[in-house]
């Protein structure tokens, strides 16, 4: 006798859609956020998406304090009571070990006998920092509308700090199980992240990525799973990309890559010419540059040492000995040592204002 499958109840895509929650939640006119991208934008472009009605976001992992403050008083002053969001790292920064720093040295020193550079003359850094107390003393200062983190939460003192000023906290999550574990420990809105997003992984409970799916299967499955509004990342390129994750269920979209030709990011031309070509169709997952899997387009040195090295140090210290290789190759005018950070659907990019693109994205768009 052939046993009865299981009942599901399918999401209502007919119903009231959760924007308008998510949209209380934030404060905001529209239920986008751009997502933070670090090394490639500031608060110029977070402004200019925000003049929009869109959430603006600041990535500060790699600022020293005194660019995070001017950073911070820029959004502040151009905000006009708007909401923005800026986000940090909350990896746990590595044990040093030194017998990996030397393989990783080794794995990297053809490329750099090549370029007449001494693998030995770059000296170890860190390169990303975590969310910390002195991070969390200047945000206060400032008081943002809402903060987000990737790979995890920081302390719960943290927090309680942000919430004691009224602050909203999100984190991406890459599997049902992430989602839950934020939700449990303070979340207030999930960010669904798909395998197709650019630029590093949010995972934090397993570094096993085939735990990991696209974003139109996690989606839904996160959204049955937790009660808070979820946001989906990873994939959404134009305005029929967005309608199709409000449709399975998803409060507000993150949208990354298609603003890295916007004229208020400070995407790199070599960067920039990566995006429109034909290479940009291939990406892939590598921890060459970092340490920590990244999405970005497939290059030389990704190709010559396999997007998944397993000489590459803990996260971030990867990135020291790479430095000098992509600062040689850039000055030559190559991209091929360098993370050309995209998503797999780089087809929204567009060398216009953040403000006219975030417009498109939300064109025709039924808000709840």
């Amino acid at each position: 006798m052939t046993p009865t499958p299981p009942v599901t109840t399918p999401l209502s895509v007919s119903g009231p859609r959760p924007t308008a929650a998510l949209r209380a939640l934030l404060g905001a006119e529209l239920p986008l956020i751009q997502a933070p991208m670090a090394g490639v934008q500031g608060s110029t472009l977070a402004l200019a998406v925000m003049d929009a009605g869109g959430v603006g976001s600041l990535p500060a992992a790699m600022l020293t304090p005194e660019a995070l403050r001017a950073e911070l008083q820029a959004l502040q002053a151009g905000s006009r009571g708007r909401p923005y969001n800026v986000n940090f790292f909350c990896h746990t920064p590595p044990v040093p070990d030194a017998a990996r720093e030397a393989a990783w040295r080794r794995t990297l020193s053809r490329f750099h006998a090549d370029m007449g550079l001494d693998v030995n003359a770059a000296p170890p850094g860190a390169g990303r920092m975590p969310f910390n107390a002195d991070a969390a003393a200047l945000l206060a200062e400032f008081r943002p509308p809402v903060v987000s983190f990737h790979f995890g939460l920081p302390a719960p003192e943290f927090l309680a700090q942000i919430k004691a000023w009224g602050g909203k906290v999100l984190s991406s999550a890459t599997t049902v199980e992430e989602a839950r574990w934020l939700v449990q420990h303070g979340a207030d809105a999930v960010i669904a992240q798909g395998l197709e997003a650019g630029g590093h992984r949010g995972h934090f409970l397993s570094d096993d990525l085939s735990r990991q799916m696209g974003t139109f299967a996690l989606l839904p499955q996160i959204v049955r799973a937790v009660e808070v509004p979820v946001i989906a990342a990873g994939g959404i390129a134009d305005a029929a990309g967005v309608a199709a994750a409000l449709a399975l269920g998803a409060a507000g979209v993150q949208v990354g890559t298609a603003y890295l030709l916007c004229p208020e990011a400070h995407t790199s031309a070599i960067h920039r010419a990566a995006l429109q070509s034909e290479a940009a169709r291939h990406t892939a997952l590598t921890n060459v540059f970092t340490g920590r899997p990244a999405r970005g387009i497939v290059n030389h040195v990704m190709r010559e040492l396999g997007c998944l090295c397993p000489t590459a140090p803990a996260f971030p210290l990867a990135t020291a000995a790479m430095a000098p290789l992509r600062a040689a190759a850039e000055a030559q005018g190559s991209g091929e040592f360098s993370p050309l950070w995209s998503g797999q659907n780089a087809s929204g990019c567009r060398a216009i204002s953040a403000t006219e693109l975030t417009r498109r994205l939300m064109a025709g768009v039924a808000l709840g």
